[in-house]
């Protein structure tokens, strides 16, 4: 079966706290080598000459894993336009770009407080210049968001709400 069919899996910590992402086959070695246990399966089954097994769709580590404190999410394009719902913080169009407000060639940061999800349409009228010189303004005014993790994940599997 390719990997694409099999699916993801969340990764929980032995204290349930949710720790990555993986692939459905990365979670099928965990539990094989006996550092994890499903949780919750898939539906999707895995075959080898010796065994079977479900795919997991969550999995719990049986020892704990000492996270750092992170105290801002990473600011990565995923992340943005998951916190800008996919969409232009101009004009609500679906989002194709990420678009600094204040423009890195005007002392602009690539901050969480600075960037924001832009269609192509607004993006290429603001070119270099502030929203309202360019004649647009922001719907929402862009912010550090607080759960990161959440954000990373993307698209949220069936099944993973209760763990998150």
């Amino acid at each position: 079966m390719p990997h694409w069919l099999m699916g993801r899996s969340l990764v929980l910590n032995a204290s349930d706290q949710p720790l990555a992402v993986v692939t459905a086959q990365r979670a099928v070695v965990l539990v094989l080598k006996e550092k994890a246990d499903v949780v919750v399966s898939n539906g999707a089954i895995f075959h080898a000459e010796r065994f079977v097994i479900e795919a997991p769709s969550v999995v719990r580590l049986r020892y704990f894993v000492r996270v750092p404190y992170r105290s801002r999410a990473p600011l990565t394009r995923r992340a943005v336009f998951a916190r800008d719902d996919w969409s232009c913080q101009y004009c609500g169009a679906p989002a194709e770009n990420l678009d600094h407000v204040i423009p890195k060639s005007r002392g602009g940061p690539h901050s969480w407080e600075n960037v924001v999800a832009a269609c192509r349409r607004c993006n290429a009228r603001k070119e270099n210049h502030l929203a309202r010189d360019a004649g647009l303004r922001l719907r929402r005014r862009p912010f550090v968001p607080s759960d990161g993790f959440r954000l990373s994940l993307g698209r949220v599997e069936p099944g993973w709400e209760s763990y998150l």
